[in-house]
């Protein structure tokens, strides 16, 4: 059945009737916070601080090549996005997406996997405080020993780790039920911080370079025991890439409260990914190029944070850490934004369960509460799960990198089947962004690029999965492995797919999308259609 989408007045509120729903989100942001939004999500000193030392354990040096090997796949998921963001500027995004190219039932499992992931990943975000504040100062190592700072998988370390964790995880749910305008206002600061701190840091280390950018072409033996060869630990140090660059979505989640959205959001998601991979890409190069004795076991053990501290010194190192700890405050922002217009997009379809409360959105503030309550006490939850057992918390979070991907596939294989059919881009595509006759290769690249990436991740490694297996806990005693860690990507994908598919079968599967009509638009039928107010077409 046809969508009810047409032309209307009224700037971007009309355009937003034309899909059938009413203006009640905050619409104030501009091109900045539109851009902001996805770097902050992305965050190079969240990231390459908290996973570098992932991928120098696994492939040594020679893993910065697959920053520019992810950097490309990413950048034809990213022009995939930018052309939907242009022809549907929705909250939701990904949601909303691939609701128009693939379906009701694709759209419902990507917002689920979706939100899934958005939940574990706050948490994962959150902790990355315990890996930078307690080696600033160790008055931030309030739980446990100072032998437990920068680390959350010993038992003080997860302790430290929870509180630290579950303030930053406060913080983001008051300022994000605060309002778009204040979490904006935050979140440009850090981002601002974040462009100049790692620019910078990279300009600084400059000075400290002890070899040449040839260091990256050494392994340092890590290929030796991998029936593959150096090409096995290759693709598993690339993991700390793909952990890295994902999120650029979240300039077109914001579409509803964004102006212009058509315009800003398209170059707002190819920005975000472009300037963070630069940043990004030279700090690991420099870095790796100022390590003095590039065997020190510390690098792999302590990563980036020990590499700036030797180069710069104890109170400059610090300064740059205190402008990762901020980098990481507002990447736990834009993740529970984005996480939150999802549930609001999903709910006010009629989507979720309790889906008139969740889509309530606060009449003086403009924004969903009860999205932002659940979001935050989830990822609490999420959090707690560290104290207990450290091992299912590091293959919980590493899980939730494959379950983006995932979801990224929701909307670029949908958006493939329709160019194979002819359907895509459509005839009034209009005057938006649009990658014309390079259509069809970059979205069969970027298809293929999102499932090798999704099954590397997910294949079972007990090294990525099972990390803690074999070494020794606070105790002495040798922490015994698990076979379902090494295999939790596809127990717990699985898990949430079939959750998902029954929920769905046994719910919505004869129950077409409709918007809740305290959320719809009154959009004018076309003739000769009968329309359910906001229905999404296939």
């Amino acid at each position: 059945m046809a969508t009810a989408e047409v032309p209307t007045g009224g700037g971007d509120s009309g355009e937003l009737a034309g899909f059938g729903y009413k203006q009640e989100l905050d619409r104030s942001l501009g091109n900045f916070s539109s851009f902001a939004a996805g770097f902050s999500y992305i965050s190079i000193l969240t990231g390459v601080i908290q996973l570098f030392a992932f991928g120098f354990l696994f492939a040594g040096p020679a893993v910065w090549w697959t920053w520019f090997i992810v950097l490309a796949g990413q950048m034809m998921v990213a022009l995939c996005f930018a052309e939907m963001a242009g022809q549907y500027p929705l909250a939701g995004s990904v949601y909303n997406w691939s609701k128009r190219v693939a379906g009701d039932f694709a759209a419902w499992m990507t917002g689920w996997i979706y939100v899934v992931g958005s939940i574990v990943t706050v948490a994962a975000v959150a902790v990355a405080w315990q890996v930078v504040l307690p080696q600033v100062s160790p008055k931030f190592q309030i739980l446990g020993s100072s032998a437990d700072a920068g680390t959350y998988v010993t038992s003080g370390g997860a302790q430290n780790a929870l509180l630290l964790g579950a303030i930053l995880v406060v913080f983001g749910t008051i300022v994000n039920m605060a309002g778009v305008k204040i979490m904006a206002r935050i979140n440009n600061f850090g981002v601002m911080a974040e462009l100049i701190g790692g620019t910078l840091l990279v300009i600084l280390l400059i000075f400290h370079i002890a070899r040449g950018p040839g260091i990256v072409l050494h392994s340092l033996g890590t290929g030796s025991g991998h029936s593959w060869g150096y090409f096995g630990a290759f693709i598993i140090g690339g993991i700390m890439s793909a952990y890295v660059m994902y999120g650029f979505d979240t300039a077109g989640t914001l579409a509803e409260e964004t102006n212009d959205p058509r315009r800003a959001a398209p170059p707002a998601i190819i920005r975000a990914l472009i300037t963070a991979s630069v940043i990004g890409g030279l700090l690991i190069l420099i870095a790796l190029m100022d390590v003095k004795n590039i065997k020190d076991p510390n690098i792999g053990l302590l990563g980036l944070p020990y590499i700036i501290k030797q180069a710069l010194g104890n109170t400059l190192g610090n300064v740059f850490l205190v402008d990762s700890a901020l980098a990481i405050s507002v990447c736990t922002l834009a993740v529970m934004a984005a996480c939150i217009r999802l549930l609001f997009a999903m709910a006010r379809d009629g989507r979720l369960p309790f889906g008139t409360h969740i889509a309530r959105v606060s009449g003086r503030r403009r924004v969903p509460v009860v999205p932002a309550l659940v979001v935050g006490f989830l990822a609490l939850v999420v959090l707690a799960i560290n104290i207990s057992n450290q091992s299912a918390f590091l293959a919980l979070t590493s899980v939730a990198i494959v379950m983006f991907y995932i979801a990224y596939l929701g909307v670029t294989g949908g958006m493939l089947v329709k160019r194979l059919r002819g359907q895509w881009p459509r005839p009034d595509h209009g005057p938006y962004f649009s990658l014309g006759r390079w259509g069809m290769l970059v979205n069969v690249v970027a298809v293929v690029y999102g499932a090798v990436v999704a099954v590397n991740i997910a294949w079972p490694r007990s090294g990525v999965y099972d990390a803690l297996a074999g070494t020794k806990d606070a105790s002495g005693h040798v922490i015994a492995g698990h076979w379902y860690f090494q295999y939790i990507a596809i127990l717990f994908i699985g898990a949430v797919f079939l959750i998902g598919s029954l929920y769905y079968f046994l719910v919505y599967n004869r129950k077409p999308i409709s918007v809740l009509r305290e959320h719809a638009a009154e959009v004018p039928v076309l003739p000769g259609e009968s329309v359910a107010v906001g229905e999404a077409a296939p």
